[in-house]
């Protein structure tokens, strides 16, 4: 549903936890190394979603430059950004979109489709920067906003995937060089990316991506809803509490 990374970041946070990877490097880090899995994992999931028809490439199109143009504010916020910043980030957005999932039938509808011009490329640069500050594929907030729009789920899923490899590969990119001269990162880290991280994580997520993008469209609309809240109610807790105890 977001490429990954609202798995890739709480593992990747509780794994640099273990090697006692600073704070301050931490969570950047974590958000690097999880765009830069997104990258080979949006475009595996696109390729299964595109070859089931699934996917609006129109709003592709329409966001494709507001989504680039946010990764880049998001990147440039991110650069002023405390540890615990990263985290409230990361914990709105999932609770947001776990609030729409479970709610959704109380929450007001914003029509039968999606808006065009300015609001539209505003969408696009709101996911975008949100994206990039933590650490999703830009799934979570497109597919919150397609959904409130009249879209299936599942065709939201499909074109999120796409949406995932234009925010993965420049925010990957920026985040690498933005951390580039800082201290306190593990081995074999190009800036705040870690290449262990992605090798070790990269092989999986291409197997769940594949497999995940064939079950959205074999599971029901509830099911799917359902146990996705639930999951990002649980990391939210996580990080909740880690920011309650610094």
């Amino acid at each position: 549903m977001d490429g990954g990374g609202t798995v890739i970041v709480p593992v990747l946070y509780e794994a640099f936890g273990w090697f006692s990877v600073p704070d301050e490097v931490r969570m950047p880090l974590c958000i690097g190394t999880s765009l830069a899995v997104i990258i080979p994992t949006s475009i595996s999931a696109f390729g299964t979603h595109w070859k089931r028809g699934a996917v609006d490439i129109q709003i592709l199109k329409a966001w494709l430059m507001p989504l680039i143009v946010g990764v880049l504010i998001g990147i440039a916020s991110a650069h002023y950004a405390s540890s615990a910043a990263f985290k409230v980030a990361f914990v709105a957005i999932a609770l947001m979109t776990a609030a729409r999932l479970i709610w959704g039938d109380m929450l007001p509808s914003f029509g039968s489709n999606l808006p065009r011009g300015a609001q539209m490329a505003g969408y696009g640069v709101a996911i975008g920067a949100s994206s990039s500050l933590a650490g999703i594929g830009g799934g979570l907030v497109a597919n919150m906003l397609m959904t409130m729009h009249g879209r299936s789920i599942q065709q939201a899923i499909a074109t999120s995937s796409g949406i995932g490899i234009v925010v993965a590969i420049p925010g990957a990119l920026c985040y690498a060089i933005a951390g580039w001269q800082k201290t306190g990162l593990p081995p074999l880290s190009l800036g705040f990316v870690s290449l262990i991280g992605f090798l070790l994580l990269m092989p999986m997520s291409l197997v769940t991506a594949k497999v995940g993008a064939a079950l959205v469209h074999r599971l029901p609309k509830a099911l799917l809803e359902r146990a996705f809240a639930a999951y990002l109610l649980a990391v939210s807790l996580r990080f909740i509490f880690s920011l309650a105890h610094n």
